[in-house]
Formats: structure tokens, C-alpha cells, sequence
């Protein structure tokens, strides 16, 4: 990747040389210089293409700093190297590149999706730490589909063997899928295989985990095994200390009463109804009067029972009467 000018003083802070107020001081006393000429203040270079020295001894520019996406695929270990005597793959041997790349957020063995590989240890703490509380998105399939109760209890926290309760997640059925189900699961933590624990303890079998975010950066269509550098947009975003995208916004959305008309348009009975659209049909309603029903049940006064009928056994041969009244 190619460099980029910044100031002289900043690029040998970095080098390690001391604080930028103590490097401004070496470029004032005339003890720098960029290609053979003594620098001066303000003076910009490039760390990659220009020969900088202090006192005539070069200095060796800090490393450049790489963010790579990649999509991580099933079987492969979220390491830099493996132990000794193991010879599985590793997210490392999937990027050719000389710089020297660690994993943000790590994926277990058997699980896929979104890792940031990068040098920035900076951005690596931040996105980890629970204190910033960034965000991460995981599509998970199911054996069975969980009914509501099972939900619910995800989403409040489950505690899990060693004792300890998850923070409340953000879960929901994505789609069907036979007898199983595809769930959205948004989490702010992260401990080793968590997801696959509860499952377990909720009595839903995970068959798979993709992880399609971290923080603001998406997984997007890399498929198993590609990777791409991530674009300037994306490394500021991820710097700056925001927790993420919203999840599910349509989960905290009120839902709108069932009579969303205004008050005042509302049908009333001994109103008069209020002005239509031409062409649109509408129901009319007329005042009450005295000869509609009460609303509700009713019964007589006591003493005032309707009397009972009184039913005869029919003779043979003849049909039963009904005997009213008189």
C-alpha cells in the first residue's frame, strides 16, 4: 500500500523518537533531514518513499496500518499460528499480504462469517472491550424452530454453566427452514461459544453461525474465503466510538393504535357523519330512537318471569302440542 504525507514531526514520533514537541525540537535545531536537505517546520514528508534522518542515521518508519474484512470460512482456526503439531488452517493462511495481521473478534472452529484482520492495536481494543459496547450480528440456523417462550428467555439472558447470566440480546426469526429456523441474533458480548451453549440449554440445536457484523462493518457478499481492504469510510467509522447500526428497528417501533383516524373523523351515532371524498362509498348511520333495544342483557322484575310451557306427553300415535297461555 502507498504512503501518504503527514508531518515530519508526527512521522517520527512514531518511529519511536520521542514526543512530537521533542522531535519539533530536533528540527529546529537543524539535526533533520529529508533527502539529504535539513528539514524545517511544518515540512510534510512520506514515511514509504522519502529517506528521513536525524543526525545522520535513518530512521525506520512505523509500520503502516492494514484493515482487512474476511469471511471466514467453516474449520478454520481464528489464530495467527497454530499449535505445534496442529496442521488445521488458519485465518492468516488466507491472506497473502507481508504485514503482520491479527484477528478481531474470533469465530470458534466451526462457526463462519465476518473477522477484521488488522495491526491496529488500538482499534482492536476498542472493538473487543465490553466498555464501548459494540455491537455484533449473527445469523444462526436452528434444528427446531423455538416457539415464543424460548425467545423471550434469549433475549432477557440465560445463565449458563459456569454460573454466569448473558447480557440481554436482541433475537428474532429470520426465516423457516423445514423443521428448523434461521434467527437474527444482535449481542454486545462475546464469550467462547456462547451462542452454541445457550442453544443447548434452551433445547434448540445450533447447526450453524454466521457472523454478518461487527460494529458498523458488514460481512456484505464475501463468500467463504475472500477477503478485501476496507475502504477509508469504514476504518473512520469504526474508529469513532459509536456501539453500531441499530439491529431490529421494526422491534422497538410502536405499533399504531387499531382506529388510527383522528378523533374529530370518527363515526359517532347522533352525529352528523363528516365530509367524504367524491366516489368513495360510506356507511351511514342513523340517531338512536326509543324503539331500539338497550344494549346489554335485561331481565324482567322479580314476580314478572315469563310463565313456564307447559308441555303434554303425546298419546300414541300423535304428535306433542304446545299448550299457550291464555
Amino acid at each position: 500500500m502507498d504512503g501518504m504525507e503527514e508531518r515530519l514531526q508526527k512521522i517520527m514520533a512514531q518511529a519511536g523518537l520521542g514526543s512530537r514537541r521533542d522531535c519539533e525540537e530536533y528540527i529546529i535545531a537543524g539535526r533533520v533531514r529529508v533527502n539529504g536537505t535539513v528539514a524545517v517546520i511544518g515540512q510534510k514528508a512520506d514515511p514509504v518513499t522519502d529517506k528521513i534522518s536525524v543526525d545522520g542515521r535513518a530512521i525506520k518508519p512505523a509500520e503502516q496500518k492494514v484493515y482487512i474484512a474476511l469471511h471466514k470460512p467453516r474449520y478454520v482456526l481464528s489464530t495467527v499460528d497454530a499449535e505445534q503439531g496442529d496442521s488445521r488452517q488458519t485465518v492468516r493462511d488466507l491472506i497473502p499480504v507481508s504485514e503482520r495481521l491479527y484477528p478481531v473478534g474470533r469465530l470458534d472452529f466451526e462457526s463462519e462469517g465476518l473477522v477484521l484482520m488488522t495491526n491496529d492495536g488500538e482499534l482492536a481494543q476498542k472493538l473487543t472491550h465490553p466498555s464501548h459496547g459494540h455491537s455484533k450480528e449473527y445469523r444462526v440456523l436452528l434444528a427446531r424452530q423455538p416457539d415464543t417462550e424460548q425467545l423471550a428467555t434469549w433475549q432477557r439472558g440465560v445463565v449458563l454453566e459456569d454460573g454466569y447470566k448473558t447480557q440481554r440480546a436482541e433475537v428474532r426469526i429470520d426465516s423457516l427452514a423445514g423443521k428448523g429456523a434461521w434467527l437474527r441474533i444482535v449481542m454486545r458480548e462475546g464469550r467462547k461459544r456462547q451462542i452454541r451453549e445457550i442453544g443447548a440449554i434452551l433445547a434448540l440445536p445450533v447447526v450453524r453461525i454466521v457472523r454478518v457484523r461487527i460494529g458498523n462493518l458488514l460481512l456484505g457478499n464475501l463468500k467463504p474465503g475472500e477477503w478485501r481492504y476496507l475502504t477509508p469510510q469504514e476504518i473512520v467509522a469504526l474508529k469513532e466510538d459509536r456501539p453500531g447500526l441499530p439491529a431490529f428497528p421494526d422491534m422497538t417501533r410502536k405499533k399504531p393504535p387499531l382506529n388510527t383516524r383522528p378523533k374529530a373523523e370518527r363515526k359517532i351515532p347522533g352525529r352528523t357523519p363528516p365530509p367524504t371524498t367524491p366516489g368513495k362509498p360510506t356507511r351511514r348511520t342513523r340517531p338512536p330512537n326509543e324503539t331500539d333495544r338497550p344494549k346489554g342483557r335485561t331481565r324482567p322484575p322479580s314476580g314478572m318471569d315469563k310463565p313456564a310451557v307447559r308441555r303434554e306427553r303425546p298419546e300414541a300415535g300423535r304428535k306433542p302440542s304446545i299448550r299457550k297461555p291464555r
